[in-house]
């Protein structure tokens, strides 16, 4: 007895110990395949047992297993579950999740050019929308309604298809950086983004990225809100498509079809979409139709080159909405459009609607080429060439008793640029990046005839040529008309007629340190940037142009910041930064229209300060960002008009120099898990957005004469208009079947202004919320269910919400409360949001 009892705790002895020996500790990091990116928050469970833990925020994970080998299970929420075996003590290096609703995986083509915020260790303040959820949730919307779920985030939706404007903690699109696979996009004349123009875009975007504040990217561009990167397909691995059938309120409807070859043993790939969509437009009138198209072809001939050319663009027209007084909208409807109400009186109302109002015609192609060089271990290269030929007008009638011709206002352009990247890996502890950035824009203006209705010909005259007759017709009312049809001469113009070109070309560098849990970085630009204006109408000499004197700016930005991680779930960040940058081009001339006159005194380099800081938190079913900034915009020139259309005579367009503004605010974003099955998002935004002393402003007409002169005006306290300084959101998907989900958004707008003038304060405009509804319903056919028909309804506005969007104006409140609109002077031109509007599509994957 004794020797069997012996004989246990010893077998008991080295049964512990083999356990013990047997343990092993396994790490790694999990990575997103869209993005290239950590996935904070992961779960990775050793199979079979509890044992278990989380990935931190740069997507690393160390688990002790209590088995020598087995597998690991890891799964995040939105992402398919993947079980990777360890055998021993092992770093597994990068292991790579893929979304769940996606059937291929993504190759980031230039890499290096596009400024995500998880290629840096030192944080900024971030939201990203992942390509599932732009699948389900765009509908038929532009990008900006898809980031109002995301802090300090506004959409503006204007009144025809692709006229809404994003505002970004209170600055306008055209001080916020768009950039498409890294490459900048915003007007190179004024900064504006026209969203017809990128109908299509989200259709083949993998993911978007809203940085706010100073951001990651290390281009000297116009990020003084923020900046917003857009990326796309370009290499699919696997082979696949979808075909894809949406309708809509007032008959929209929308076809697009995607196919990628996947990439070949030899290492190529090709990958198109087409897309047709059409419809009536919310507000009367402003009926649109156009297409969209995307074609990229990868090539990989070893491990360290990628190769990829693309091409995308979305020739579009649609007709546009005419302002109009808050009365008029009240007595008319929210749909009302003051250019083609029947019964209303306006030079450009056509029997037969050929043109109603007027229409914007547009077509944009972009190209590409990308080449990726991971030289060694430690450096890359990437390097994209890019160029896009714009041609279109806004074309309205000009017609008589049924005669007459349709008016276009040309808006051409050529542009190309070249943007490079070298990143090397000096250390363990450093990073470094430089590159440059080379852009040249020629811009063509002109107006010409369209075509001709019920005659051949009309008299016209100019300073270029006299006295002539034009015969010739541009473009037509076909957007792709216009691209492949050559420019008429300058003979054959009339009104206006010039050119501009703009050259830019800087430098810029990033040198990153990281230390266990401390990293810090400096990012620096500069550049140079050339303006000169041609005039070939409004000259001294007939047939002989004039060219002004070249303008040259010198621009630069740097920033710096640190982060520190307080443990795996608590991480700190400090961000500053300093921008000297350069004016638009229109803000340097007295009238781009008919002058090559300089602004006297001239306009002066913008001086941009930013300082941020943040905390983020990541727990296994919760995380949170709180983001506090102050931003100083001083030396702005700011353009703003009373409201009434340019063509009329009661135009009044501003001119202000010296304008200076301050942007402060506090955000709060939570994302939590509470179940598998469920997540519920929410936001909070508190700004406080304001002029600061005086500025010299100067008063046009809608020729662009300057009516009186320069008056200094008292700004200090006015309040910036056109966004709310208070917003916010919860957002929730709950799937309460396999396959089967809805969700919500409830978003609330507060602390608002009007726009226009600032000889007075802007108004206190009424507060509003919104509510939207989703259901989605996957269902898996075809072989080993490996394709799928998903079904989606969206209902937008679903409680019907009466609310203004936007007023542009500053007549006080009457005394009479039928004049009034909650507070607001019904004869102050403004516009209200859309009402209740829905879409269903049905998309099959395979």
């Amino acid at each position: 007895m004794r020797k069997f009892t012996q004989f246990m705790l010893l077998a008991v002895a080295m049964i512990f110990s083999t356990a013990a020996f047997a343990q092993s500790t396994v790490s790694g990091t999990i990575i997103d395949s869209e993005l290239n990116a950590p996935l904070p928050g992961a779960n990775i469970i050793e199979e079979g047992t509890t044992n278990g833990t989380t990935s931190d925020f740069d997507g690393k994970f160390t688990l002790k297993t209590q088995s020598n080998s087995g597998v690991l299970v890891i799964s995040y929420v939105g992402y398919g579950s993947i079980r990777v075996s360890f055998n021993g003590n092992a770093d597994l290096g990068n292991i790579t999740l893929s979304p769940d609703n996606s059937l291929e995986e993504i190759v980031i083509v230039g890499s290096g050019i596009i400024d995500l915020a998880e290629d840096r260790n030192t944080p900024i303040a971030v939201s990203t929308i992942k390509a599932n959820e732009i699948q389900e949730k765009t509908g038929n919307w532009d990008l900006p309604e898809v980031l109002k779920s995301t802090p300090s985030v506004q959409n503006v939706k204007g009144g025809g298809f692709g006229d809404g404007r994003m505002f970004l903690r209170g600055f306008d699109q055209t001080n916020t950086a768009f950039l498409l696979n890294g490459q900048p996009i915003n007007g190179m004349e004024d900064g504006k983004m026209y969203w017809s123009n990128w109908s299509g875009v989200l259709d083949v975007a993998n993911a978007v990225q809203v940085q706010r504040g100073l951001g990651s990217s290390k281009l000297a561009i116009s990020s003084v809100g923020g900046t917003v990167n857009i990326v796309t397909k370009t290499i699919d691995r696997k082979k696949g498509g979808f075909v894809q059938q949406m309708i809509g309120n007032d008959d929209y409807t929308k076809t697009s079809a995607y196919y990628s070859t996947g990439k070949s043993e030899k290492g190529w790939s090709f990958s198109a979409l087409l897309g047709h969509w059409q419809g009536d437009g919310y507000v009367n009138y402003t009926h649109g139709q156009g297409q969209t198209y995307f074609l990229s072809a990868g090539y990989q001939p070893n491990e360290n080159n990628t190769f990829n050319f693309l091409l995308t663009g979305a020739p579009q027209w649609h007709a546009a909405a005419g302002r109009g007084s808050i009365g008029d909208f009240l007595e008319n409807g929210r749909r009302y459009n003051s250019w083609n109400e029947t019964g209303v009186s306006s030079p450009n109302n056509l029997e037969g609607d050929v043109y109603p109002g007027g229409r914007n015609i547009y077509h944009k192609p972009v190209a590409n080429l990308s080449w990726d060089w991971n030289i060694n271990e430690k450096s890359a290269l990437s390097t994209v060439l890019y160029g896009s030929l714009g041609r279109g007008a806004f074309a309205s009638e000009r017609i008589s008793n049924g005669v007459g011709f349709v008016r276009g206002s040309f808006n051409n352009h050529n542009w190309f640029g070249l943007v490079t990247n070298y990143n090397n890996e000096l250390s363990e502890t450093l990073n470094l990046n430089v590159g440059a950035d080379i852009r040249t824009y020629n811009g063509i203006h002109f107006r010409g005839v369209n075509e001709f209705i019920g005659i051949s010909s009309v008299d016209e005259s100019s300073g270029y040529s006299g006295d002539y007759t034009i015969t010739d017709t541009y473009g037509g009312i076909n957007p792709w008309n216009m691209v492949f049809n050559p420019n008429t001469d300058h003979d054959q113009r009339m009104d206006r007629d010039y050119e501009e070109v703009i050259t830019y070309y800087g430098v810029f560098g990033q040198l990153e340190y990281t230390k266990d849990k401390f990293s810090a970085f400096f990012q620096g630009a500069l550049s140079n940037q050339d303006h000169q204006r041609e005039e070939f109408f409004f000259t001294a000499e007939e047939g002989v142009s004039e060219k002004s004197k070249k303008v040259s700016n010198i621009g630069y930005n740097v920033k710096l910041g640190a982060a520190y991680e307080i443990n795996e779930n608590h991480k700190v960040f400090v961000n500053t930064g300093y921008y000297s940058r350069q004016p638009f081009h229109d803000d340097l001339f007295v009238n781009t229209r008919n002058s090559n006159d300089l602004i006297n005194p001239e306009v002066e380099n913008q001086k941009i300060t930013g300082l941020e800081a943040g905390y983020q938190f990541g727990g296994e079913w919760i995380s949170a960002n709180l983001n506090v900034y102050h931003t100083i915009w001083d030396n702005r020139t700011l353009l703003s008009s009373n409201g009434e259309d340019q063509d009329t005579p009661a135009y009044e367009g501003y001119q202000t120099q010296g304008v200076k503004q301050v942007h402060s605010g506090v955000e709060l974003e939570v994302m939590t898990r509470p179940m598998d099955n469920l997540r519920v998002n929410g936001f909070l935004a508190l700004g406080e957005w304001q002029f600061d002393g005086s500025a010299t402003q100067r008063t046009f007409n809608g020729d662009g004469e300057e009516i009186g002169t320069a008056t200094e005006i008292d700004i200090d306290g006015f309040n910036v208009g056109g966004a709310a300084q208070v917003t916010a959101g919860i957002n929730a998907d709950y799937e309460f079947l396999e396959r089967v989900s809805i969700d919500g958004a409830w978003n609330w707008y507060n602390d608002m202004h009007s726009e226009g003038s600032l000889s007075q304060n802007p108004l206190s405009l009424p507060s509003y919320d919104t509510v939207d509804a989703g259901f989605s319903y996957k269902m898996l056919v075809g072989e080993d269910d490996k394709n799928s028909i998903q079904f989606r309804l969206n209902i937008n506005n679903i409680f019907d919400e009466v609310y203004l969007e936007s007023v542009n104006g500053n007549t006080a409140a009457s005394s009479d409360p039928s004049q009034n609109f909650k507070g607001v002077n019904i004869n102050n031109n403004g516009r209200f949001g859309y009402g209740r509007t829905w879409n269903v599509s049905v998309r099959y994957n395979f």
